[in-house]
């Protein structure tokens, strides 16, 4: 039986996600991006919603790995790359900017 892939982060480029991809695949941990040449199959700009996923038994691993990495990252300065799962689930809605009145 195969098993059941689930979304462990998102990325609004297929470069950061196949970084990502490379990173787990590095820890032993066979992840697959999805949503990267969706654009160029229908002609419309590129969807900012690319996926990595990976096998449900290695999911909670993967997020570990990645959510570990962000940190080192964001402790050196740079920015953070992709959303989790849980982050975008808890991601309050945008306010709008208040209209400026005009002089």
């Amino acid at each position: 039986m195969k098993e059941k892939l689930v979304a462990v982060a998102h990325f609004d480029n297929s470069i950061d996600a196949d970084l990502a991809r490379q990173l787990l695949a590095d820890e032993g941990i066979q992840a697959f991006v999805t949503g990267q040449h969706t654009g160029i199959l229908w002609g419309t700009p590129l969807i900012d919603d690319i996926e990595l996923q990976t096998p449900e038994s290695q999911a909670d691993e993967a997020r570990q790995i990645l959510e570990a990495h962000e940190q080192e990252k964001l402790d050196r300065g740079e920015d953070a790359k992709f959303e989790s799962e849980e982050d975008l689930e808890d991601e309050p809605e945008p306010e709008e900017a208040p209209d400026e009145e005009q002089e």
